[in-house]
């Protein structure tokens, strides 16, 4: 964490929490599918035939999918810290088979073994983790040599703005992911980022960062 006297002390108030509204949305996987998904596998290429873990898998089981459908994986894995949406994944998922498996479990204290995923996956989830950097570290833990950390973000600019703290719950500590904080977190981590954009006036960012 950063130092206490470069955070922010305070972030605006929420006064009606919609998060669920978005998250789980059709819309929300629409985005996923259609933009964000496409320009991760532009900037660090598929994952033919590999294992992949999805940080944060939601309900829908979205990413899960994409990752087979879109990378080539061959096996993807979720992990999801809240039982309902974990158990709503896995009846989303159903049809998949042995290729998928989904576990309740904490982004930053994962069980799996270091070294056993050739991609992790985190579309959002950074920043509703309090301990963000965390979550990086432990991705970059359970990859590979030469794994991927595929990663879409808002940013702080967003997260933390007026109007979107107003109807939107995040952890208030106002440590939220910033296009060059994720690159710093994922290089402290031992990854080199191999490529990033950055979009919507910094709102954006999505990066793939890869372990040597």
């Amino acid at each position: 964490m950063p130092p206490t006297s470069l955070r922010p002390t305070t972030v605006p108030p929420t006064y009606v929490d919609a998060n669920r509204l978005w998250v789980d949305s059709r819309p929300r996987a629409l985005v996923q599918q259609r933009f964000e998904a496409p320009v991760l596998l532009r900037l660090g290429g598929p994952v033919t035939g590999g294992r992949t873990l999805e940080l944060g898998s939601g309900r829908r089981g979205t990413g899960l999918r994409l990752a087979l459908d879109l990378f080539g994986a061959a096996r993807a894995d979720g992990v999801e810290l809240h039982p309902p949406s974990a158990a709503a994944c896995r009846d989303a998922v159903r049809d998949l088979g042995d290729r998928v498996e989904v576990q309740i479990g904490d982004a930053t204290a994962l069980t799996a073994a270091a070294g056993s995923y050739d991609a992790v996956f985190g579309y959002h989830v950074l920043h509703h983790a309090v301990a963000w950097r965390d979550v990086v570290r432990e991705a970059a833990r359970v990859l590979r040599p030469g794994g991927r950390l595929f990663s879409c973000e808002m940013t702080a600019r967003i997260v933390d703005s007026r109007p979107l703290r107003a109807v939107s719950r995040h952890p208030s500590d106002g440590d939220r992911p910033t296009p060059a904080g994720l690159a710093a977190a994922c290089s402290a981590a031992g990854l080199t980022v191999t490529g990033q954009e950055t979009r919507f006036a910094g709102c954006w960012t999505a990066l793939v960062a890869t372990k040597q």
